[in-house]
């Protein structure tokens, strides 16, 4: 009893402590946010701690065992950017492509972010652990019902950034001092104003995140369950290799800025 006297004693004097701190007001205000990424890479492996690779040593047999093998071939070195790239339109027509094979399902378009896409994919062996570098998020898929005036507001979205990755998709933008969306158009034709648009997209974005607040004027959303992306672009490599067919892209002007 006498040791849980002063451990509650303790604990009462902390948690005054913290309500006395947490009642005032800092002086201080944030002035600016910084980032930028750090690869993990081979560099590092030069000054390893021993005794920690020893602990880890287990655990990194069973990953390279799972990550490690090739499941495909790359035929050109891909990277992402904007307003389009090899990368972001393979992933986005990948998803597309995903979607028309669902049950009573009819895609119209597909649209992902250049954020979610943290790697690049080389010329040459594909890998379980080449794929989840380039997806390391538990993005899922979301078919999103957009009537065409939002749908236009959408890719006036789009534009404003710069460029997304899209499908089945063609945009004309203005230059990115003043990005403004110039013209648009789905499968080749203009947008009806009054059509109802099926989008498939990734859950992230389907909640009007990354400058993608248009989505939220959705008619309907619906988010098939388990249907990552990662594991759709794991399944469309693997199809491909049994086909004896290599992974490609192509730049086909699906996002020009006008000049």
């Amino acid at each position: 009893m006498r040791y849980l006297g002063i451990n509650k004693s303790i604990g009462m004097l902390c948690l005054s402590g913290l309500l006395f701190f947490s009642s005032c007001h800092s002086v201080y205000q944030l002035a600016s946010i910084q980032s930028n990424s750090v690869e993990i890479n081979s560099e590092y492996d030069t000054k390893q701690d021993n005794a920690a690779v020893a602990v880890f040593a287990p655990y990194k047999a069973k990953v390279d065992s799972i990550m490690s093998p090739v499941i495909g071939t790359c035929e050109v070195d891909m990277t992402s950017g904007r307003p389009e790239s090899l990368l972001s339109n393979l992933v986005a027509d990948v998803l597309r492509e995903y979607a028309n094979t669902l049950p009573g399902q009819k895609t119209d378009l597909a649209v992902i972010n250049f954020g979610g896409l943290r790697s690049n994919l080389p010329k040459g062996d594909i890998t379980f652990g080449t794929i989840y570098e380039i997806l390391p998020f538990e993005n899922s898929l979301c078919l999103v019902s957009l009537k065409g005036t939002d749908l236009i507001s959408l890719f006036s979205d789009i534009a404003k950034v710069g460029g997304q990755g899209v499908s089945n998709v063609k945009l004309l933008i203005s230059a990115p001092s003043n990005a403004e969306l110039i013209d648009a158009t789905v499968g080749g034709e203009k947008i009806d104003k009054d059509k109802i648009y099926t989008v498939a997209t990734i859950d992230y974005l389907a909640e009007g995140n990354d400058g993608l607040g248009s989505f939220l004027k959705a008619e309907k959303r619906v988010c098939p369950e388990g249907a990552v992306l990662r594991h759709i672009v794991l399944d469309y490599v693997k199809k491909k290799t049994v086909k004896s067919e290599v992974i490609t892209s192509s730049l086909d002007g699906r996002i020009q800025i006008k000049k």
